[in-house]
């Protein structure tokens, strides 16, 4: 670390001579693997993009100079040229500093960034302002190859190139996405880097960019001839480097989906690898049966096969049945709306987070046109995610959508019987919270007869209380009921909903009779979410509804038993507040 101690800014980079660079590049590298193998974070393409950061400090001037990097995957060297490396050499500051591009931490991070395909539209937009204002610096993008593939680079690259002054694009092509990269576009990066950037099939020429290639992409001394070039330009240009995902960690470099992203502990070789039943193994192994049957069956990922346990065995087990679209979720949904509509019957996979991209297309693609595709939203739950990671904003995103039935299992059982009564039905399109956590299994076969929507399942009859305990949450609703038996000696009536897009209006009617009090309890942003559904029912009666489950906020990193606290979801805060309003 001895080069690296010496580094608190950018400036501090340019006083280095290229052996120097070449030793704060191994620094680096092990500050990621140490800080990775600690609290868990991305680690191959933080690796891979090493040399590129140093000599992109070393040419331009940040925070004057403006970086904008995509996804923020490769950002953790960036963050310790500029004045954040305790977050990676210190243990104790490793939580302080988190895994994204933060302005709150620095000056040197002009946006809050975390998901995909983004850079090159906000750059352009910082360089259009940059314009209008009369101002003369460099605004530079850099995205990764797999990232390309999203939607939003295309129109990004679109309009960057009309800008007639300077717009820096750096191409990190490591030939990888978090998976293998998909798509036709893929092909031209591969005769690009065959031919050292000089075949005449140019994707980024066709929009009007001048184009430099860099075959040795972790080469620094390359990349500042590169780079200089290109400085103070007066037009828009792209820089497309080769890199190696992975280098310096071998594991990374030979396993590089593996590696993509690491959780705590993984540099140690005792590493827990049991296999357990979770919602994953049964989905997959759920579609693996099915498509045995039935050839018209299909999965489809986002690019994230991964998150959900699509693993390259199970993959390439699946064949032609199995598609990853790129890091295209809005395409994903149009695609599996296409798939439906001509009879087959697709599933697809995505994290809550990401199913934001997606609200056209789910509302007109899929729903207007009622195709009767399955989506598995993962993920679903507050968390103490950073705040671009978020997955509690889906139930108010999907559920008020016309004809789609979003559907919350509680146990496996559920789930099973949720997802093949969805594929086998053609009424609707079909979403399913997939249940977070570990997998609770009751071991009773599920009869529900999910075609008869919104119908509500009474799992404990009692009264004055009614407790709807939503997806996630119903195993705490069961602890209320046993903590009001408890505290109040009140015999409350338990209630699992399963459906999130419709009441049971005759069950909520019911309640009237012998109850003076609902609780809902749903594991995402109460606002616009399934709670206030059954508020809105009651608003015209007196009886009284209390709505647990998140704030509508933005929050970032913060321990989910502090999160629990302060929405009051746990069992004794929610017994108090029950005995309040009683």
């Amino acid at each position: 670390m001895a080069i690296l101690e010496k580094i608190n800014s950018p400036q501090d980079v340019k006083s280095l001579n290229i052996d120097e660079m070449n030793d704060l590049s191994q620094d680096i590298r092990d500050a990621i693997l140490k800080r990775v193998n600690t609290i868990g974070g991305h680690l191959g393409p933080d690796l891979g993009i090493v040399e590129a950061t140093i000599a992109l400090h070393y040419v331009f001037n940040s925070p004057e100079d403006k970086f904008v990097f995509d996804v923020s995957h490769q950002v953790y060297p960036h963050k310790m040229i500029t004045g954040r490396k305790e977050g990676f050499t210190d243990p104790e500051e490793y939580s302080n500093i988190s895994g994204y591009f933060n302005p709150e931490e620095s000056e040197h991070d002009p946006f809050v960034i975390g998901h995909t395909s983004t850079s090159i539209s906000l750059a352009t937009g910082l360089a259009k302002a940059r314009d209008l204002k009369g101002e003369k610096y460099n605004i530079v993008a850099l995205i990764g190859d797999g990232s390309l593939s999203g939607g939003e680079a295309f129109e990004g690259f679109n309009n960057a190139s009309v800008l007639d002054s300077n717009f820096i694009a750096i191409i990190n092509d490591n030939e990888m996405s978090i998976a293998e990269n998909q798509g036709g576009l893929y092909k031209n990066l591969e005769e690009l880097r065959k031919t050292n950037g000089k075949c005449e099939n140019n994707f980024f020429k066709t929009f009007g960019f001048e184009y430099y290639y860099v075959e040795e992409g972790n080469n620094i001394e390359a990349l500042i001839e590169a780079f200089k070039k290109v400085k103070d330009t007066n037009h828009p240009t792209v820089i497309h480097i080769h890199t190696l995902k992975g280098k310096g960690f071998q594991p990374a470099v030979d396993n590089k989906e593996i590696y993509h992203w690491q959780l705590p502990g993984f540099l140690d070789p005792e590493k827990n690898n049991n296999s357990v039943e979770t919602y994953d193994s049964i989905t997959t192994d759920y579609i693996l049966k099915k498509r045995e049957k039935d050839n018209t069956v299909i999965a489809i990922s986002p690019a994230t096969p991964g998150a959900y346990g699509f693993t390259k065995e199970f993959r390439n087990k699946l064949g032609k049945n199995y598609t990853d679209v790129g890091i295209a979720e809005e395409h994903a949904v149009a695609y599996a709306s296409g798939l439906a509509k001509n009879g087959a019957k697709p599933i697809l996979a995505v994290l809550s987070s990401f199913i934001q991209r997606t609200y056209d297309q789910l509302s007109q693609d899929l729903a207007l046109n009622n195709s009767p595709a399955t989506l598995l939203i993962y993920w679903g739950a507050i968390s103490p995610a950073d705040s671009t990671h978020l997955c509690v904003f889906d139930i108010p995103l999907i559920s008020n959508i016309p004809n789609i039935v979003y559907l919350a299992p509680t146990t496996k059982e559920e789930y099973l019987k949720m997802l093949d009564w969805s594929v086998e039905q053609n009424k609707y399109p079909v979403a399913i919270r997939v249940p977070a956590g570990e997998l609770i299994s009751t071991g009773i076969e599920d009869t529900t007869d999910y075609s008869i929507l919104n119908k509500f399942e009474v799992s404990e009859q009692g009264e004055k209380v009614a407790i709807l305990g939503l997806g996630n949450f119903f195993h705490l609703a069961k602890e209320v009921k046993q903590e009001l038996k408890a505290k109040l000696n009140i015999n409350s009536t338990l209630i699992n909903p399963k459906f999130i897009t419709g009441i049971d209006k005759e069950l909520l009617e019911n309640l009237k009779k012998n109850h003076n009090l609902v609780i809902t309890l749903e594991d995402g942003v109460i606002n616009g979410g399934f709670g206030e559904k059954i508020s809105r029912f009651y608003g015209n009666s007196t009886m009284k509804v209390l709505n647990f489950g998140a704030k509508k906020e933005f929050t970032d990193r913060i321990p989910i038993e502090q999160l629990y606290e302060r929405y009051h979801l746990t069992k004794d805060l929610i017994v108090k507040d029950i005995e309040k309003n009683l």
